[in-house]
């Protein structure tokens, strides 16, 4: 589902729970010459990503860490997004399969409650959608992310499992959010 709400109620505050933050990188530019890996945010990127920032620090859990791909684009969406967290630059998630995406969070500290997952498509879908449970998952966001995960798109997922034993149908989808 799609929250434009400005009001709407923060996330994944239950007692016991993990939230897992999944964000595609904002909008690339797409220079001459550049390698994939190195292409920066384009202008309406460098816009989305701090859209994406405020609307996590609004509704979402306090982030106590992040794991990024190493791609200038998103190393770009971080930084505008203006998230004050630990940060872990995985050269894996670039390029990333979503059973690699899988295992670098089933490798986070297990005292953080909070995780930001910034990558790209198709992992960040595949992830969300193979994360989710049947019973207890949004249904309406599952079939937006199943259209479409755009670029700076966020899913939220809430978990009772350690970051350690995640794995597919272990979360709950919460909602999708697409900034703009």
């Amino acid at each position: 589902m799609v929250d434009r709400r400005a009001g709407a109620k923060r996330l994944g505050d239950g007692r016991g729970y993990r939230t897992l933050l999944l964000l595609r990188h904002a909008k690339s530019d797409y220079p001459p010459g550049v390698v994939d890996h190195d292409r920066p945010l384009a202008p309406r990127g460098i816009r989305e990503a701090g859209l994406a920032g405020d609307w996590l620090r609004a509704h979402a859990p306090a982030i106590d860490a992040v794991l990024c791909s190493t791609a200038q684009r998103t190393r770009e969406t971080l930084a505008r997004t203006r998230i004050d967290a630990p940060v872990r630059f995985v050269e894996r998630l670039y390029d990333a399969t979503p059973g690699a995406v899988i295992e670098e969070i089933n490798g986070v500290d297990p005292d953080v409650e909070t995780l930001l997952v910034i990558g790209h498509e198709p992992a960040m879908s595949q992830v969300a959608l193979g994360l989710a449970t049947a019973e207890g998952s949004n249904t309406t966001a599952a079939a937006s992310i199943s259209t479409k995960f755009p670029t700076s798109a966020i899913a939220v997922l809430r978990t009772a499992e350690p970051w350690e034993a995640l794995t597919l149908s272990s979360a709950a989808l919460v909602t999708f959010h697409v900034p703009r």
